[in-house]
């Protein structure tokens, strides 16, 4: 090969477009779940009463399609982290916790539509906890 072409070839290389944006890495759940508190928190008034009502109406959705006898005794706590589009649908959910409760809401809530979020990649969580 000459040198012409193999300089050319290595130049070219050296210069290609950088990954495209959806390899980037993910993040870890604790910094999800900073991210959902402090966005959370950001909400004020009558749009925080929707992402409340919207959250627990995704949440009840979600144990009633998950609402199997096998899955009733385990009583364990989680958090699922949500990462929402600017149209309010999942784009990337994170969990905390070992719960089959928890990981069949997980599944559930995967590509379904919350509510509209004030921007893009906005976190809310979902807590799950039982008492007695």
């Amino acid at each position: 090969m000459p040198v012409s072409l193999l300089t050319t070839l290595l130049l070219a290389a050296q210069t290609a477009t950088p990954a495209a944006p959806t390899d980037v890495q993910p993040i870890p759940y604790a910094d999800a779940k900073r991210h959902a508190d402090a966005d959370e928190a950001s909400v004020t008034g009558q749009t925080h009463a929707d992402m409340l009502a919207r959250q627990s109406a995704l949440l009840d959705a979600g144990i009633a399609a998950c609402a199997r006898d096998d899955l009733r005794d385990d009583f364990t706590p989680f958090t699922i982290v949500l990462m929402l589009s600017k149209a309010g649908t999942v784009q990337q959910t994170w969990r905390q916790g070992t719960s089959p409760l928890g990981i069949c809401i997980q599944r559930y809530v995967r590509d379904k539509t919350v509510f509209t979020p004030p921007r893009e990649g906005f976190f809310m969580s979902l807590e799950v906890t039982f008492t007695k």
